[in-house]
């Protein structure tokens, strides 16, 4: 090397990097051709680290802070570089700055749909996507994984990248959760935070990522898997059946016919009641019909129809109850027969 070259030859006494773009993930000092110089400045702020690289192997790893590059604190490179004695002369390495701020509203979506195994319905194909932040927890991982060589890795490239495998991420952690498909399209943000322990290990040993919040916007079934889940949700609108039948017999007694209000159907109700019970009134009038059978013809009884009809709910309804065992009701042969006592504990019950 002639003099003239040896006045030119620079080396590079300051390492620093200030992120601008706030969209960069990882980046690479450009060094010129330079080497580094023995007691150089390394500068690394806040939500950065700075990793070192020589010959495609990782070296030292920096944090927050200033630092003088010496034998002292970069004990990797100096093995790598063979300093048998100290660091003394310059050299050169590639410096990886990567940002380890919290990158929040990545999408992501599956492009097809994604086979979940479900405890009732068996194999249901789902389409999903959301939202989720994230940040890079082990640099070393990232470069190697995710961001390589690239010299200025963005979000964009990274979104290229990653937009696959965090929908296999996903559809594994589903898988291994066996959360129902019922949940899964109904109880968006509870199944987001349960998948976040499940994702979590995978992609900070594949990729040297974690994410800090996983959010599902919105997952679509098929058709008949949807009506599968209202169904389900009206049943649990419902709940008890028998206390849905007394409410609706209840709001049948107080809706009536057209233009009757809740106090007079109440009031007519129970002077349907006096009526029936006293001797000579409408029970004990003298009819046209047969004779009824034998323990069929009593006023105190009422066939289902008949407190249907009272009651303005249908007979499927005072069925049902009896069939639950939470209306009282005697079987005479092939048919039930209600006292009105019982219809009356019944409501109040």
């Amino acid at each position: 090397m002639g003099l003239l070259d040896f006045v030119k030859k620079q080396f590079i006494d300051i390492i620093e990097w200030t992120d601008d773009s706030r969209d960069t993930l990882a980046f690479r000092f450009p060094d010129e051709d330079k080497e580094i110089k023995r007691g150089a400045q390394l500068i690394v702020r806040e939500s950065q680290v700075a990793q070192f690289v020589y010959l495609g192997q990782f070296g030292d790893t920096f944090g927050p802070g200033k630092h003088t590059l010496t034998t002292d604190n970069i004990p990797i490179l100096t093995s790598l570089q063979s300093w048998k004695y100290a660091f003394e002369s310059p050299f050169k390495a590639d410096v990886y700055y990567v940002t380890t701020r919290v990158f929040t509203g990545n999408k992501w979506g599956t492009s097809n749909p994604v086979m979940m195994h479900d405890a009732e319905l068996g194999v249901v194909r789902a389409r999903a996507f959301g939202t989720y932040d994230f940040r890079i927890v082990e640099p070393k991982i990232f470069l190697k994984e995710v961001s390589g060589t690239d010299a200025h890795f963005t979000l964009d490239e990274f979104a290229d990248t990653m937009r696959s495998r965090i929908v296999s991420v996903f559809s594994e952690a589903l898988a291994k959760a066996k959360i129902p498909v019922f949940d899964v399209a109904s109880r968006y943000s509870e199944v987001g935070a349960a998948l976040l322990p499940i994702i979590n290990p995978v992609i900070g040993q594949k990729y040297g990522l974690e994410m800090t919040t996983f959010i599902l916007e919105n997952v679509s079934v098929p058709p008949e898997v949807e009506q599968a889940i209202d169904k389900r949700s009206s049943m649990a609108a419902v709940g008890n059946l028998n206390d849905f039948v007394k409410f609706q017999m209840g709001q049948g007694m107080a809706q009536g016919g057209a233009g009757s209000a809740p106090a007079e159907m109440a009031m007519g109700f129970a002077m349907a009641q006096q009526m029936m019970q006293q001797p000579g009134g409408i029970a004990g009038a003298p009819t046209a019909a047969p004779a009824p059978a034998a323990g069929e013809g009593s006023p105190d009884l009422l066939s289902p129809a008949d407190a249907a009809k009272m009651l303005n709910v249908t007979e499927t309804d005072v069925i049902a109850s009896i069939t639950a065992g939470d209306l009282k009701a005697k079987k005479i042969g092939t048919q039930f027969r209600i006292s009105r006592a019982a219809l009356d504990e019944f409501l109040k019950s």
